[in-house]
């Protein structure tokens, strides 16, 4: 049965307080907007999230498995993570990539071919406070300090808006993941569709069924969810960039 937006805007939200009541168990909810299925995985400030890329020798992560595998020696476990950007055959970043505070990949400001170039495209920042989505050619003017920070494109929502180039009858359908925050920037919100889906019902989702102001678009086709305590470990091949919420394993 299809939710109406406000009955999934108070489910979610219910879920954040939960959250914020006590140790992360469950952070995700799968749900059904306009007919569609989509998987929303929350992260409040304060807790772990955390961009991927490289093992401690340098070697490139690119699955879930081997993430929870470095987790391990730590006590540590995620939680849930998916694709966090799109990425070179190399699996190296195309965009802005920042782990630990430290840049690894510059930002692209010029339009380009492709999703990632279709202007404006947007930078999520992991803050100290919180959690942003800057279009990309402001964060180049003025960046902030991000802890951790991947570039993406098309903006999904830009201050409420839907990106000017989407169309509510395009036929152009895929499995789609992004990442939106709410106006605070006290959530984050990490979605993925669980079935084809275009830009501009993918977008709305984000602005009408969870009131987020601000979202990004991760990738599409190749997006993948981890989140064992609902069942899902989606497979497939080595990713680039991986996005997760850690917390202790115990």
């Amino acid at each position: 049965m299809i939710r109406p937006a406000k009955a999934l805007r108070r489910t979610l939200a219910g879920l954040a307080l939960c959250l914020a009541a006590g140790p992360v168990l469950a952070a995700c909810e799968t749900t059904e907007f306009e007919g569609q299925p989509f998987t929303a995985c929350t992260a409040l400030a304060g807790d772990d999230l955390r961009l991927f890329l490289n093992d401690a020798e340098g070697q490139l992560l690119g699955s879930f498995a081997r993430v929870e595998a470095a987790l391990e020696p730590q006590a540590q476990r995620l939680v849930f993570a998916m694709n966090a950007g799109m990425f070179h055959p190399d699996r190296r970043p195309v965009g802005l990539y920042i782990e630990d505070q430290t840049e690894a990949a510059g930002i692209v400001t010029r339009e380009g071919p492709g999703n990632f170039g279709m202007l404006p495209n947007g930078v999520f920042c992991v803050l100290p406070e919180g959690f942003a989505v800057f279009e990309s050619r402001a964060f180049a003017e003025a960046p902030p300090e991000c802890r951790f920070a991947t570039q993406s494109g098309p903006m999904l929502v830009i201050d409420g808006a839907l990106h000017p180039r989407f169309l509510p009858d395009s036929t152009s359908l895929f499995l789609r993941n992004g990442v939106g925050v709410s106006e605070d920037g006290q959530r984050a919100v990490l979605v993925i569709s669980d079935a084809p889906v275009s830009f501009h019902h993918f977008a709305r989702f984000f602005r009408d069924a969870l009131d987020l102001p601000q979202a990004l678009y991760l990738d599409g086709n190749i997006s993948r969810l981890y989140a064992p305590e609902i069942g899902r470990e989606d497979w497939g091949f080595p990713m680039g960039p991986i996005i997760g919420l850690v917390a202790p394993d115990s």
